[in-house]
C-alpha cells in the first residue's frame, strides 16, 4: 500500500502573518511537521503551496515540492479534500504514479510524532480501514455542558447533561478531531469524502494535539516546546 503524505501550507494567514514558516523552537513552524514525516513510513512527502518562499524553505528540509499550487486552490476557504485530490492528480496525470491513501499532515501541529504517522498507516492496512482521523478526548470541555444562547437567556441543547454538576468522570467519554492525521484510501477521496463510512480512530493525548491557529495559541505552544525541549 502506497501512501502520499500532504504538508499544505498556503501562503495566506489572517491570523499570524505567514504562519507556517514563522520561527518557532528555533525553525520555520513548518520544519517540524516535515521533520516528522520524513522518518514515517509514507512512501511519499511533499509540501503542497502557492508559495515560492515555502517551497524553498521546504526543499531546504529535504522535502520535495513538485508543484505550485494554483491560485484557485489558495483561498481562506479551500478544503484540505481538494487539496489532496490536485496532489493525486499531479501524481497520476503527469508522473504516472498511483497512491492507495493520502495522509493530510498540517504544520500546524508540531508536536505530532513518528509513531503518530505509522500507527494510522498500520490502523489502515490492517482493519481495511476506509480512513483514520486523530482524535482527542474533550475533558473538560464535554458538549453536555455545552449551552445557547437564546434572545438573551441561557437554553440547553438537547445533548446537555440531564442533572447539572455531573462529575466529569461520569460523563461519556468524548473525542474531538485533533488535526494531527487525516489518512484516507484514494478511492474514498475520489468520492468526495475524507471519512467514508468505515473510519477508525487514533488518540492522541492532548499535550500532543496543540493545533496553532491564533497568536495565543503560538505563544503557549512555544512556551510548551521550550519546557519539554523539542529538539530538532
Amino acid at each position: 500500500m502506497r501512501i502520499l503524505g500532504i504538508i499544505p501550507a498556503r501562503k495566506g494567514s489572517k491570523s499570524i502573518k505567514l504562519k507556517n514558516i514563522k520561527p518557532f523552537n528555533g525553525k520555520p513552524l513548518i520544519y517540524w511537521t516535515i521533520k516528522t514525516a520524513l522518518k514515517s513510513k509514507l512512501d511519499t512527502v511533499i509540501v503542497s503551496t502557492d508559495s515560492l518562499k515555502i517551497k524553498k524553505i521546504a526543499e531546504k528540509y529535504n522535502c520535495k515540492v513538485p508543484f505550485i499550487r494554483p491560485l484557485n486552490l489558495s483561498k481562506d476557504i479551500i478544503k484540505g479534500i481538494d487539496v489532496a485530490l490536485h496532489a493525486l492528480k499531479f501524481y497520476e496525470k503527469k508522473r504516472s504514479i498511483f497512491f492507495d491513501g493520502v495522509m493530510l499532515l498540517q504544520p500546524t501541529c508540531p508536536f505530532r510524532n513518528v509513531n503518530d504517522i505509522n500507527k494510522s498507516i498500520n490502523i489502515l492496512k490492517k482493519r481495511k480501514a476506509d480512513s483514520v482521523i486523530s482524535l482527542v478526548d474533550v475533558e473538560g470541555y464535554h458538549p453536555a455542558r455545552m449551552s445557547n444562547i437564546v434572545k438573551g437567556k441561557i437554553k440547553k441543547p438537547s445533548f446537555a447533561e440531564k442533572k447539572e454538576n455531573i462529575p466529569r468522570q461520569l460523563l461519556k467519554k468524548t473525542y474531538l478531531r485533533s488535526g494531527l492525521i487525516y489518512l484516507v484510501k484514494t478511492k474514498v477521496l475520489k468520492k468526495g469524502s475524507l471519512i467514508g463510512k468505515k473510519s477508525y480512530p487514533i488518540i492522541t493525548p492532548s499535550n500532543r494535539a496543540f493545533n496553532i491557529d491564533t497568536k495565543l495559541d503560538f505563544e503557549l505552544s512555544e512556551l510548551y516546546a521550550k519546557k519539554i525541549k523539542l529538539k530538532s
